[in-house]
């Protein structure tokens, strides 16, 4: 079964009116591959959600950054999955690593997220990544198994989910992991949820890259047989996010 690639472009925590203006109107003047081969999600802080959605050409969707683990209520600063189904919000990244080290989200706790969401009617891309510690202790795939059980152990349809493979020590560092160490985790992470999740969640799960892309190194990375895409940090403000989109094509010629 094909997986269509899967481009997501994720702002973080920047932008002002005018930026996210002249960012909206490069993605909106952009030849990209059509829709049937790539999918296109960004990600703007919640604040521009609702102006970026009314802006933004039809073929591209937006996602939130992060959204809370149950129904909304007495929850200061915090924005439910509901309200992002009421602003007709399709996407909704979580368990960043930034979340999972700068605010102590556990992998337990993404879980509970993760299966909420869904059950909301939210789709995820859910982020799961190593340290540099944990990488040079030989623990990379058994840190990033136990980050994909706790999903699993919360979700049965993972028809919704893309899952993101972020190393840590490669976001905004400029440090990229080779075409070889992302083919070699995203075959162990689609090992796994063939041995535990079943042979078609394994086949038509997406699992994409983060990293560190950017127009120079998307192509080689896109060729590895089981990189179904990238989430996208800071080439995702510039105008090489559509490079990086248009790599897509490669997928075609492999």
């Amino acid at each position: 079964m094909g997986r269509k690639f899967f481009v997501g472009g994720n702002w973080k925590c920047n932008g002002t009116i005018e930026e996210v203006k002249k960012i909206v109107t490069t993605l909106n003047e952009a030849e990209v591959p059509s829709e049937d081969v790539v999918e296109v999600v960004v990600s703007p802080p919640f604040v521009f959600l609702p102006f970026v959605k009314s802006l933004l050409r039809s073929d591209f969707q937006v996602a939130a950054q992060n959204c809370w683990v149950r129904k909304g209520g007495a929850f200061t600063g915090e924005i439910s999955a509901e309200m992002l189904v009421n602003l007709g919000v399709p996407w909704v990244i979580l368990g960043h690593s930034e979340r999972r080290a700068l605010l102590n989200e556990a992998n337990e706790f993404v879980g509970d997220k993760v299966a909420y969401a869904l059950s909301q009617g939210l789709k995820v891309i859910a982020c799961v990544g190593e340290t540099l510690e944990q990488r040079e202790s030989g623990s990379t795939v058994a840190v990033v198994a136990a980050q994909t059980k706790a999903i699993a152990d919360k979700v049965s349809n993972w028809a919704h989910i893309v899952l993101a493979y972020e190393p840590v020590w490669a976001i905004g560092t400029g440090k990229v992991a080779t075409p070889a160490q992302a083919q070699e985790v995203h075959f162990e992470l689609r090992k796994w949820l063939h041995d535990n999740a079943g042979a078609e969640v394994a086949a038509s799960t997406r699992i994409i890259y983060g990293g560190s892309v950017n127009g120079a190194n998307c192509k080689e990375l896109a060729a590895q047989p089981d990189v179904d895409g990238f989430l996208v940090g800071g080439a995702s403000l510039k105008p090489e996010f559509i490079d990086i989109a248009k790599s897509a094509t490669v997928k075609k010629n492999v």
